[in-house]
């Protein structure tokens, strides 16, 4: 069985999302199980931010086995619990609550907090479990041609993906965003998926980076510059709209938890869908041209092949279902932030609830997702003819794409 065609260069690009990153594993089960047992990595390409940088890493550094990098995955994820990702314990969440309320009260003069939380356990987990020089290894052996993991620079104020690749590949220069090609280690990582305000940002060649998600108003361009043909994406966010508020009730003034849940929604995904939006004008503009007549800068232009698989249910009504399982000490934290008010925490409790039960219900409805199109996945993912979008019906509409 084909897995790739020569001609077609498959990318995956996995946005951040934190604990939602757990839905990304599920699918990449789905795709595991639908290849031959012993198939080796199928995408050439693979482009990841925060929690999606993970994710990517892991692939790419056992990309001999594509099944045995989803079930590594799938173990990790699967039995996670928030004290292996961040500190929770009581002593430390009183000392992270004592320095941002003395900052705030002396006005910085006692220092400034450096994070909400701290994350050096997670450091130690992903230290542990990846061994980054193995990915050289995958493209050395032609598993795999590149891999970019993208981060926010502080100073310079762009965003920069840092990428692996077979010799010959270009770096990149655009307004705000580059592409520089650079062994990847766990600070790039690490760097990757600093949330701002919440995770500390990582010094890296004299400036210091946080969550790639930050600047990334194009994160297909990545993946394109890396010479995709195709790109599948699996996001973590469902877009059902909120019910609207009733006028009778009076508003309550949105917390800070509820504004920083926002504000994550909006980091990890909000660009995803204007890049997707753009890159499906473009493949109309040089779709509604015969190849014959393509001439100037249109000649050097190819549509891209795409399909995005997102989250058939709200993730953050499943949050809520397992809130009980955070720490105390995180929970008394988020309530201090107005962080726990019934349908506002489960925006911010979606993206931080790094607990087995929930990650454990991300995967398994990745896998039943990813399973509700196993037909159009597998025709993706092989490098056969699909269509130009492939997606749900509400993405299809927003866009104005192929139906």
């Amino acid at each position: 069985m084909e897995i790739q065609s020569s001609k077609v260069k498959s990318a995956l690009v996995l946005p951040g999302g934190g604990a939602r990153g757990a839905f990304q594993v599920g699918v990449l089960l789905a795709i595991a199980d639908l290849l031959p047992h012993a198939a080796a990595n199928p995408f050439a390409i693979m482009s990841g931010t925060s929690a999606g940088a993970i994710n990517s890493v892991v692939l790419a550094s056992r990309a001999r086995y594509f099944s045995v990098a989803a079930a590594e995955l799938d173990r990790v994820w699967g039995h996670f619990h928030s004290n292996q990702v961040f500190k929770a314990d009581s002593w430390t969440m009183f000392k992270s609550s004592a320095r941002w309320i003395a900052a705030l009260v002396t006005g910085g003069t006692v220092g400034t907090p450096r994070s909400l939380l701290d994350n050096a356990p997670l450091r130690v987990l992903l230290g542990r479990n990846i061994r980054f020089a193995r990915v050289q290894d995958a493209i050395d052996k032609g598993y795999l041609d590149a891999i970019a993991i993208t981060a926010a620079g502080y100073t310079r104020a762009r965003s920069t993906s840092f990428f692996q690749a077979v010799a010959g590949t270009k770096e990149w220069t655009r307004t705000r965003r580059i592409g520089v090609r650079r062994t990847l280690n766990l600070d790039h990582l690490m760097a990757s998926i600093a949330v701002p305000m919440i995770f500390p940002p990582v010094p890296i060649e004299g400036e210091y980076f946080g969550d790639g998600a930050m600047r990334q108003a194009t994160p297909l361009s990545s993946a394109i510059h890396l010479g995709a043909d195709r790109i599948l994406i699996i996001g973590v966010r469902n877009e059902v709209a909120d019910p609207v508020a009733d006028p009778d009730v009076p508003l309550s003034y949105p917390s800070f938890g509820q504004i920083a849940g926002y504000m994550l929604d909006t980091l990890f995904m909000d660009g995803l869908y204007s890049d997707l939006e753009r890159m499906t004008r473009i493949n109309q503009l040089i779709d509604s041209v015969p190849p014959q007549h393509r001439t100037g800068a249109m000649s050097r232009m190819r549509p891209i092949d795409t399909m995005i698989v997102v989250p058939s249910k709200d993730l953050r009504e499943v949050a809520l279902e397992h809130r009980h399982e955070m720490p105390a000490p995180v929970r008394a934290l988020l309530r201090g932030v107005g962080g726990s008010k019934n349908g506002s925490a489960g925006r911010l409790l979606s993206f931080l609830l790094f607990e087995q039960g929930y990650t454990r219900e991300l995967i398994k409805l990745g896998y039943s997702d990813g399973m509700a199109v196993k037909e159009q996945l597998l025709d993706f993912v092989c490098g056969r003819n699909v269509a130009r979008l492939f997606a749900p019906s509400w993405v299809r509409k927003d866009l104005s794409a192929y139906t």
